[in-house]
């Protein structure tokens, strides 16, 4: 039982680290993808999108060569006197950021898309509203759909992780054991009433998640 207790709080860790991470870096790459009229931005995009077309032990396997101790990353830790981030939580955290990177940049990008065609910026800066103040205080509150969106999106998707997980942190108890790791050795075992417990768990878990979403979202005579 308590072994089971720590694999489900590893992996909410990772799921919420991740997300309040890519809501920080996610917030200004959407922002700037739905303004900008650059000729990078098809590239940019292609990128950002890549992790829903590339299968997920390929993203691994490229996070563990880059990350290992002969990658450059694996090079730069050791230069500074750092273990690796292979097969660690830190490690974990850096795989899921790319992997669910579209779940938040997405929604947000769609949601500033439509903040910019209501023409409400223009407006806003008509009333001498600086650059911060028109996002903080127009984009913010109208993209909220948006936001609460791309946070469930992203920390559903993080619990969800498998390949990703398993080619850059491996099944170590404790530091990177996540659910699906978990419930994948109970099947290899064959023990399948405690895998059932985990999978049905998450299942719920998923379930409950998305339903209170689309029931904030979307409120009886309402669309938010």
């Amino acid at each position: 039982m308590n072994d089971s207790l720590d694999v489900f709080l590893l992996t909410f860790e990772l799921a919420l680290v991740t997300t309040l991470l890519l809501l920080c870096f996610g917030t200004p790459l959407a922002w700037w993808l739905a303004n900008t009229t650059s000729r990078l931005k098809p590239a940019v995009m292609a990128m950002v999108m890549l992790p829903l077309v590339v299968p997920p032990t390929v993203l691994g396997f490229y996070l563990l060569i880059l990350l290992g101790p002969q990658g450059w990353g694996g090079q730069l830790m050791l230069a500074l006197g750092l273990d690796t981030l292979t097969f660690s939580f830190s490690g974990l955290v850096i795989a899921s950021l790319i992997y669910s990177l579209p779940f938040m940049v997405q929604p947000l990008k769609t949601a500033f898309e439509s903040v910019i065609r209501s023409r409400l910026l223009d407006v806003a800066a008509t009333l001498s509203a600086g650059p911060l103040d028109r996002f903080f205080s127009v984009v913010v509150p109208m993209c909220y759909g948006g936001f609460l969106t791309a946070m469930v999106l992203v920390f559903a998707h993080t619990l969800g992780e498998f390949g990703v997980v398993l080619m850059i942190g491996g099944n170590i108890p404790g530091e990177t054991r996540v659910v699906s790791i978990a419930i994948y050795d109970l099947v290899e075992s064959q023990q399948y009433a405690q895998a059932h417990i985990m999978a049905a768990s998450m299942l719920l878990i998923s379930f409950l998640m998305m339903f209170a979403l689309y029931r904030l979202i979307y409120q009886p005579g309402k669309r938010r």
